[in-house]
């Protein structure tokens, strides 16, 4: 396998279209045209569906991309098992994570990190857990922090810390009035309330989802938002509800109130997640012994459940 083909193929199936991939990789159609062809030729078979919009792989491109990830791969552990002979601590952690909890944790995390590891840089990908995930299995992130249920057997699944949905009910609402704060309820309770929900891609909008269609409740929505400090702060300020995680939650000091929500069967907590035939540097398994060290802020509001990482040889 040629490294530019594979590279040129990755950002096609990326970008849905040949046209779109070529504008990424600053070349011309016609030559990204010719490097797929010539992949095609080597191959014996066409790797893309050009039939289709976007553009999509056949079997042979499916069988092609599969190896063509593994190369990679095998590439990068290589380069980073050099690298640890030579007693380096040079390199990069690709790390994907939601920007809320980017939020959370990297203001005290980073400092930490850049103190023990000053030659190793971290490239943030900061978008919804779903689709850092989907980046984690494509192999263009090393490393991603996100909340989610276990569910890939290509994955490892570094459990951080336990989540747990609560409602953040504004303290005007008919609801708060009604039910002291704190008191765990059912979120038909809050029937006759607006809903302020994070935007689809999110996992709390897919616990959320879940909820509602367990319960029959079609929730009156007022607002979309992709961030979770937006929704709390439009919560605090309007006569409005929102499911939030248990560890983004401030004490409700800030004009609303807390309740635990009864019936919710979750299965969806914080993980450190990396592919299994990931090669773990001395800096990236110093990465996840500092991310399970940040106890403080998160353990006080959620039940947080720190484990360990292999220590080093």
């Amino acid at each position: 396998m040629n490294d530019k083909h594979i590279q040129s193929i990755l950002a096609v199936l990326k970008e849905g279209s040949i046209t779109n991939a070529a504008k990424k990789l600053y070349v011309s159609q016609p030559s990204l045209s010719q490097m797929i062809k010539a992949a095609e030729s080597n191959l014996g078979a066409p790797i893309f569906d050009r039939t289709t919009d976007p553009i999509t792989l056949t079997a042979a491109g499916r069988l092609y991309v599969d190896a063509a990830r593994q190369v990679l791969t095998i590439n990068t552990n290589l380069e980073k098992q050099i690298q640890e002979l030579q007693h380096e601590d040079f390199g990069v952690i690709r790390l994907g994570l939601p920007v809320q909890r980017a939020l959370e944790i990297l203001p005290e995390l980073y400092p930490r990190f850049i103190r023990r590891f000053p030659h190793v840089s971290l490239e943030l990908l900061e978008q919804g857990s779903g689709g850092v995930e989907k980046n984690l299995l494509g192999g263009t992130i090393d490393i991603a922090c996100l909340t989610t249920t276990p569910r890939h057997e290509d994955l490892v699944y570094d459990l951080i810390c336990h989540e747990n949905p609560v409602l953040l009910v504004n303290k005007h609402t008919e609801l708060a009035g009604r039910i002291a704060p704190g008191t765990p309820i059912d979120v038909l309770e809050a029937s006759q309330e607006l809903f302020i929900c994070i935007k689809k891609g999110h996992s709390i909008r897919t616990l959320q989802d879940s909820l509602f269609i367990s319960r029959e409740f079609s929730p009156r929505i007022g607002l979309e938002t992709g961030s979770i400090e937006v929704a709390k702060r439009i919560v605090a300020s309007t006569q409005a509800v929102m499911i939030c995680p248990d560890v983004y939650t401030d004490g409700g000091d800030e004009g609303y109130f807390i309740y635990p929500i009864l019936g919710i069967e979750n299965t969806r907590h914080f993980y450190a997640c990396y592919r299994k035939d990931l090669y773990l540097t001395r800096y990236m398994r110093g990465f996840l012994e500092l991310l399970h060290s940040l106890n403080g802020k998160e353990s006080e509001k959620g039940d947080c459940e720190y484990g360990t990482v292999p220590e080093e040889n």
